[in-house]
């Protein structure tokens, strides 16, 4: 009966731990997201051409899925961190989960893209890795970067239709 009593307190216990780090990530965890008026080739082209500096582990057009090996950034976390209170780090590394979904708003075809930012801590070698939180500051930069490329081909497409509908017109009045 002690037994029973054990591992279902045991269990109640790490029942709680989970659901407070489920209840973190739900409340504290903002992932960025930005939805592009184009669709999902253009989005996904896009990404694909930000993502070209990355070390890509996975990568699936069909599912709209990216997802990068784990980098190292400890040298990033510890410049950042030099002017707070917080001592160094002994390692840093982040992985990121980058999603592309297509969607319609008013009749018309538009994506929707989502970085989730994955970023693991360790302090020194007792205490090994722990998952932190992520200031979203790359995550939002990534997103600027693909709005940039999407809004200059939607650009370059405009020239071009109003090129065409220029010939257009010079060839039927002459």
């Amino acid at each position: 009966m002690k037994f029973i009593l054990l591992v279902t307190m045991i269990l109640g216990l790490s029942g709680c731990a989970s659901y407070e780090k489920f209840r973190q990530i739900t409340e504290e965890l903002e992932i960025p997201t930005k939805i592009y008026k184009a669709d999902y080739n253009q989005t996904w082209q896009a990404v694909i051409q930000v993502m070209r500096k990355y070390d890509i582990a996975q990568q699936n057009q069909e599912a709209g899925f990216i997802k990068t090996r784990w980098m190292d950034n400890t040298l990033e976390v510890n410049f950042a961190d030099s002017f707070g209170s917080a001592d160094a780090v002994k390692a840093a590394k982040y992985k990121l989960v980058v999603n592309v979904v297509k969607g319609f708003r008013g009749g018309r075809e538009v994506s929707k893209v989502t970085i989730y930012k994955r970023q693991l801590m360790e302090q020194d070698f007792l205490q090994g890795w722990k998952e932190v939180s992520t200031d979203g500051i790359a995550e939002k930069t990534l997103l600027y970067r693909i709005e940039r490329l999407v809004a200059i081909d939607n650009r370059l497409k405009e020239i071009d239709k109003a090129r065409e509908k220029e010939q257009l017109e010079n060839s039927g009045i002459q």
